[in-house]
């Protein structure tokens, strides 16, 4: 079988969710090709499969939004800026996508594995890609705007999405409630059973802890102005309108009322939509600002370890999802979570074992959890074995890869 993995983007939590699938992938397929951007951030790590690094497109790291703004006319500008690099990206997506599309033609794979969909334009191309007898298969990370509210527009762009869809002969979700929400959002696309297939989110266990580890872990301290003994909030993963933050930052205020030793650490790069300085204010008018560290870099790979090393509870407060794969990144040093109970991730965290599920947009419910960590050390403990015994178990790449290249195979023996 040939089978072709195609994510554009060369750098953050979907690139490394396809380098470790198609290393798993490897052993029960022969011919496995990742296709990705030419700025490819896992090019030095060894690789079971070939890679072929075609896009050429932008980074996602947004210094806009964490620019101070001091009048109005700063932020109408910014404002014109993002709508004039909004044009002038799509129109490079658009060519690079004519590029894809060329390769995959001539290349021709038994099956042509993607990632999520960014924009409904690019059913174009799928709609193309399958005329030309081309088998497209896709990974379910995210399919609703969830950044966009529920206008209409939002729905307009749901009937596009439609389309998208609807090219799949064959789309894996992480959990049955987001199969179920995908059904509902596009009730004519079927497939119970035959199209739709249930697979877990894979661990995280691809960040470096090695020598250096230690004096990484050690700068980061100073950078967040931490102390011996301090416990630590972690929020790791991208800063977006769904994640949250707001409820994180009120539970916080609760939580560092009642122990002083508490510090917060917001780790993640802003996209679209979001403006680090209303965060900014907020954690201020809070009065938690002293104690709160806003780190808005795209961490190196080699930072993340020790990152989480410093965490005494990761936390994830966000208002929508599908999945988290920041989840599986705590899971895989040992951190007891808590999350809410929104899209697929009650399906991931064990209530009262690996972490704590409370309800979204509800401060008072995420600080209660919180505490109920920190505050116990034998709970962190047991929690945080638990966690890294599931990265290792139930959410290992070998099984999940092996159900993925089984799906394929009986696809072209019936086809």
């Amino acid at each position: 079988m040939k089978l072709f993995v195609v994510e554009p983007r060369g750098s953050g939590g979907l690139i490394h969710y396809a380098y470790q699938l198609c290393n798993a992938l490897s052993d029960y397929i022969t011919d496995v090709t990742l296709v990705t951007a030419i700025n490819y951030e896992l090019e030095a790590y060894p690789h079971k499969y070939k890679v072929h690094k075609l896009m050429n497109l932008w980074g996602r790291d947004n210094p806009l939004a964490v620019a101070a703004l001091h009048n109005p006319f700063q932020k109408i500008w910014r404002k014109v800026f993002r709508t004039g690099r909004r044009m002038f990206r799509g129109i490079r997506l658009f060519m690079e996508w004519i590029k894809l599309t060329n390769y995959l033609i001539r290349e021709r794979p038994d099956i042509t594995q993607f990632g999520s969909i960014e924009f409904p334009f690019e059913t174009i191309f799928l709609r193309y890609l399958k005329s030309k007898g081309l088998i497209l298969a896709q990974i379910g990370h995210e399919f609703e705007p969830r950044e966009r509210g529920e206008g209409l527009l939002v729905k307009i762009n749901n009937q596009l999405l439609k389309n998208v869809f609807g090219t799949f002969s064959i789309i894996f979700f992480h959990s049955k409630s987001n199969q179920e929400r995908f059904s509902m959002l596009y009730p004519d696309i079927s497939g119970e059973g035959e199209r739709f297939k249930l697979i877990p989110h894979g661990n995280s266990q691809i960040f470096p802890v090695n020598g250096k580890s230690l004096m990484i872990r050690s700068t980061l301290q100073q950078r967040y102005g931490l102390a011996d003994g301090d416990l630590v909030v972690l929020f790791f993963g991208n800063i977006t309108p769904s994640k949250g933050i707001p409820d994180l930052l009120r539970a916080f205020e609760k939580v560092h009322s009642q122990n002083s030793q508490v510090r917060l650490i917001v780790a993640g790069m802003p996209l679209k939509y979001i403006d680090m300085n209303d965060l900014f204010d907020l954690a201020s008018r809070l009065g938690i600002r002293s104690v709160t560290s806003f780190d808005t870099r795209y961490l190196p790979l080699e930072e993340v370890g020790p990152l989480m090393e410093l965490a005494t509870v990761v936390v994830y407060p966000y208002l929508s999802s599908t999945q988290s794969g920041s989840i599986q990144v705590a899971y895989t040093f040992g951190k007891p979570v808590v999350a809410t109970r929104v899209g697929g991730l009650p399906d991931v965290v064990e209530d009262g074992k690996s972490g704590f599920l409370v309800e979204p947009n509800s401060p008072d419910e995420l600080s209660a959890a919180i505490l109920k960590i920190i505050n116990d050390p034998d709970l962190t403990k047991n929690m945080g074995l638990f966690a890294k015994q599931l990265s290792e178990t139930r959410f290992a790449w070998g099984p999940i890869a092996g159900k993925i290249a089984n799906t394929y195979q009986a696809f072209l023996e019936k086809n």
